[in-house]
């Protein structure tokens, strides 16, 4: 925790100065963070440039923290960072703690603006003439030290902003979904009228459908409209976050590829991705979509012919996809869903997985080398898996016309041994709990509480 890099006040002061003489610091919001803990350090943070800061240790330490440095080693004497039951169980902290610390901190920093003749924290970002040396200091280490580039006011014009004042357009009303997407999905947001649409799109066309979903959502809350109300065919290669937060009854194809994000935070839509019918390309041999697929998703359905970049269903807690090859990283942190890969994966798969079940087709039996398995099992589909992973292989051979999946289904009997059921070892205990419950009377939520406890 100590001496890691420079001392903020120089990257701060640095950052200040190149920006004011630039004339872009009324368009930016800066914060500064490491070791502050009191009134004072925000008040000078203030004065060199920052307008937001970054408080950590200090409310750790309030929490209850006692600095033993094992907070990797889950045991945490205090309960702090741990999964420990028994450790948890001494953790006393309180919100109310935190919150009364940093009225102390509020009522010092009231107390040095009084000082300094400042009303409001605006008043006073950047007014580093406020600040000083000690001069009376006679330490030898002392005078080698020159704080006057640090403690320096930019000399600029009149009216030039050292805080941040201009608010930021992002052009929203330039986006599809604004000109194009919402006044032509109007019948369906105000009569829930389907609709069926055919555009083009192109890469500099970013988070298309998000403020769609948003009207969608304000009108039906999260059950959205009835399956499949809002359909709309797209032609071209999209750009960042497509498909991002889509609700319940709206289905996005894609005819082309797509950049990273795709399907982020998903919440009830469908988003099917495939190439251009006239391609020559090998579709399960190339990459289509970009990184981070379905990042945070909830609830949905994604089906992609072509191959997927790194980290794809990363943190997904609801979504059912079906890929025909992924990356590295592959549901990574992933609390719930149902994945099917077709294809190959990269190392380090199922990292941080707590929560749903992935099937990999592992034809060359080498699946196990590239897998994670400090929390998941790699077991052989059961019954009902087997119902599963046929279903979406159909759906996805019927939404992008995959040969992958029509070849894997007119060979049921042969393919179906050959996927791998990656399990949450956690997960697994919970499940067979909730089953244990049905069977013996007991509460659902008594029975995973008592399976999540150990």
């Amino acid at each position: 925790l100590k001496h890691a890099g420079l001392p903020w006040e120089l990257g701060l002061a640095e950052t200040q100065q190149v920006l004011v003489q630039n004339k872009l610091r009324d368009r930016i919001v800066v914060q500064t963070d490491g070791q502050l803990k009191t009134g004072r350090d925000v008040i000078v943070a203030a004065l060199l440039g920052a307008e937001e800061f970054g408080f950590s240790t200090a409310p750790l330490v309030v929490m209850g923290c006692i600095m033993m440095r094992v907070c990797h080693l889950n045991t945490c004497p205090v309960g702090v960072a741990t999964q420990n039951p028994e450790l948890r169980k001494k953790f006393a902290g309180q919100p109310e703690f935190v919150e009364n610390y940093f009225k102390f901190v509020a009522e010092e920093i009231r107390d040095y603006m009084a000082k300094l003749g400042f009303r409001t924290m605006d008043e006073m970002i950047g007014h580093v003439e406020k600040l000083d040396v000690k001069n009376a200091i006679d330490h030898w280490k002392a005078q080698g030290l020159d704080f006057s580039k640090l403690l320096t006011k930019p000399h600029v014009d009149p009216g030039v902003g050292i805080y941040c004042s201009t608010t930021q357009d992002h052009g929203l009303e330039k986006s599809l979904d604004m000109t194009t997407l919402v006044p032509l999905c109007e019948p369906a947001l105000e009569e829930k009228k389907p609709v069926d649409i055919i555009l083009p799109i192109h890469n500099t066309n970013r988070t298309v459908g998000t403020i769609l979903g948003y009207e969608i959502t304000k009108r039906y809350g999260a059950e959205g409209l009835p399956d499949d109300t809002i359909h709309v065919h797209f032609n071209g290669s999209s750009g960042m976050s497509f498909g991002a937060f889509l609700p319940r009854g709206v289905t996005f194809t894609l005819e082309g590829d797509a950049n990273d994000y795709l399907g982020k935070g998903l919440s009830g839509g469908k988003i099917i991705v495939y190439p251009p019918r006239h391609s020559t390309f090998v579709p399960e041999e190339n990459i289509i979509v970009g990184n981070v697929l379905l990042y945070g998703a909830t609830n949905g359905e994604a089906y992609i012919r072509g191959i997927a970049g790194e980290r794809f269903a990363v943190r997904n807690s609801g979504v059912s996809a079906v890929v025909e090859g992924i990356g590295d990283h592959g549901c990574e942190y992933m609390t719930g869903g149902k994945i099917v890969v077709i294809g190959k994966t990269g190392r380090n798969f199922a990292a941080g997985m707590s929560g749903g079940v992935a099937y990999v087709l592992d034809e060359d039996e080498d699946f196990k080398i590239r897998c994670n398995l400090g929390m998941v099992d790699l077991e052989p589909l059961e019954k009902d898996d087997i119902e599963t992973v046929k279903g979406l292989l159909t759906n996805h051979q019927q939404y992008t016309q995959s040969t992958v999946a029509q070849r894997i289904l007119k060979n049921w009997n042969d393919y179906q041994h050959k996927f791998v059921k990656v399990m949450p070892i956690d997960y697994k205990r919970v499940l067979e709990a909730v089953k244990k419950a049905r069977e013996t009377g007991m509460s659902e939520d008594e029975a995973v509480m008592e399976a999540a406890h150990g």
